[in-house]
């Protein structure tokens, strides 16, 4: 996964968390759920970079150049 997107798909997901591809979407899916209720527009399949680091417990944010 490189820290130069700003939205994350599923396999980027996937990589991160190890876990399945549909799996993945379902967690892309809630995030989603959450920013579309606090008023945000979102993208199907694909999630904020910044609200995933943000929501997964134990994320690294690894030093950025």
């Amino acid at each position: 996964m490189t820290n130069d997107k700003l939205f994350l798909n599923a396999s980027d997901v996937s990589e991160y968390m190890d876990i399945s591809i549909p799996m993945a979407y379902k967690i892309i899916r809630r995030l989603n759920d959450e920013l579309n209720a606090k008023g945000y527009l979102t993208v199907s399949g694909k999630v904020s970079r910044q609200y995933f680091e943000q929501k997964v417990f134990g994320f690294t944010n690894v030093a950025r150049s």
